[in-house]
């Protein structure tokens, strides 16, 4: 049998060598439409990984304690979809309370991280992989805190490029991209690395 990765390790390959976003390439659309400004790339890669993290802990008890006796597994995807889309109401109106500026500077990208497919992907991973709870957790959080760590630095990429000026097919969406890819082999470089 298999010997069990501990939770730091999960919690490490999710954020850095199996990235949610540099890896699997999932949630690409906020990412390169809300990276143009550091502190809007926080906020928005912090509201992720509290609904990424918060939404797969309720999959899992939905999944497991639902789902699995009643035998609707069919229906998984429907109902992980219902549950990320009231995380998100509730950071929503969390933020719009707490944090108005944020939530402006944030604009329609806030709602549509109902449709962030890094967050389903996560539900759907944790199942694939059969995840313990405390698995799930570190695995939620990983990946969350993978795709803040990933958008802040193309952020501060994307600042450092305003500086620049690299010839006329290369600016703009072009330049992010290859920057995009850029972080994606220097992430896959932490594979090398035994955790």
């Amino acid at each position: 049998m298999p010997e069990s990765p501990t939770l730091l390790a999960i919690i490490l390959t999710a954020a850095l060598t199996n990235n949610i976003l540099l890896a699997k390439f999932l949630g690409m659309c906020s990412f390169l439409s809300c990276s143009k400004q550091i502190s809007t790339a926080f906020g928005l890669g912090f509201a992720v990984t509290f609904v990424l993290t918060g939404t797969i802990i309720v999959n899992y008890f939905v999944y497991h304690y639902l789902l699995v006796p009643l035998g609707l597994q069919h229906l998984m995807l429907i109902i992980f979809i219902a549950v990320i889309a009231g995380c998100v109401q509730f950071v929503e109106m969390f933020i719009e309370r707490f944090s108005p500026t944020l939530y402006y500077a944030l604009g329609i990208f806030l709602p549509l991280i109902t449709v962030n497919c890094a967050i389903l992907g996560a539900s759907l991973f944790m199942v694939i992989d059969e995840y313990s709870l405390l698995e799930t957790i570190a695995f939620g959080f990983g990946s969350g805190i993978g795709w803040l760590l990933a958008i802040v630095l193309l952020a501060g990429l994307r600042k450092r490029m305003g500086y620049s000026d690299p010839p006329g097919p290369f600016r703009g969406v072009a330049i992010t991209m290859i920057l995009t890819g850029i972080m994606a082999l220097a992430f896959m470089g932490f594979g090398g690395m035994g955790v």
